[in-house]
């Protein structure tokens, strides 16, 4: 297979979920005239990160956000992971990533399934659980280019759940992730290195661009980690697009000559 172009639009968000989407608009457009033929946008890509936020911004689907990002995936013939959104369903709400397939059709979504509710000593406190729901599902969608697995920024924490996706053919996972000025600087590209290497995938994380304005400063620097463990290209904390090619070859390569996953003994993992 050939390189595939991805990118990230790495969006500052604002109280406007009207300028929100524009901006994911214009995002999305200047992405496909570059070339990416896989696009990637942030957690709470319509809503600041506050639980504040999360029930005014909610969508039933169909709804606003999720069409626009179906007729743009269909005009443009890309693939749109969408980042995540507050979604609405009966009277539960869910931090969800709902992703489009080249011709505007949904091809999975994605409910986060770990709840970021944490209290760090001198740095942060913020309990997802006050409004959201977790979900209860791993997410590995079949795409044009293969098998993608998708989670939402708290849930890369935890390995079994990349590992699992890995196990069920996934070479990309993409995770939508708003880690914070305590979390990024101490863990984010450790831990993107880590899954991306032990797992041999190419791993995205998307980050909402840093906007000192609100009241949850995310960390930015969204990655593209290659599974090597070598950054192909990561941002700093302003707006911008994210770009870099994923090689398939390049990955098949890897895993013939440190065949990682083939050598696990899983009789031994047991407690």
């Amino acid at each position: 297979m050939e390189k595939v172009k991805v990118a990230i639009c790495q969006m500052l968000i604002t109280e406007k979920k009207s300028k929100n989407l524009q901006k994911a608009e214009e995002l999305i457009r200047e992405a496909s005239g570059e070339g990416a033929k896989l696009i990637v946008l942030p957690e709470m890509f319509n809503c600041p990160y506050d639980n504040a936020y999360f029930s005014r911004f909610a969508e039933e689907y169909p709804g606003e956000s999720t069409q626009l990002l179906s007729q743009l995936a269909k005009e443009l013939g890309v693939i749109i992971i969408g980042g995540s959104i507050p979604e609405q369903e009966g009277d539960r709400i869910y931090n969800t990533c709902f992703i489009f397939g080249e011709a505007g059709e949904l091809i999975g979504r994605h409910r986060k399934v770990h709840l970021f509710d944490i209290d760090v000593k001198n740095g942060i406190r913020f309990k997802e659980s006050d409004t959201l729901t977790a979900g209860e599902e791993m997410t590995v969608v079949e795409t044009v280019l293969g098998k993608i697995g998708v989670a939402i920024c708290y849930d890369m924490r935890f390995p079994e759940l990349i590992r699992m996706m890995a196990l069920e053919g996934a070479q990309v996972v993409i995770v939508p992730a708003a880690f914070n000025m305590t979390t990024g600087p101490a863990h984010w590209e450790a831990t993107i290195k880590v899954r991306a290497l032990d797992n041999q995938i190419y791993f995205i994380a998307a980050s909402p661009a840093r906007n000192l304005e609100a009241s949850y400063h995310a960390y930015g620097h969204s990655m593209l980690m290659n599974p090597w463990g070598d950054v192909v290209n990561k941002a700093d904390e302003t707006e911008q697009i994210l770009y870099g090619d994923l090689d398939f070859d390049y990955l098949n390569r890897v895993r013939e000559q440190l065949p990682l996953l083939k050598h696990r003994r899983s009789e031994l993992y047991r407690l």
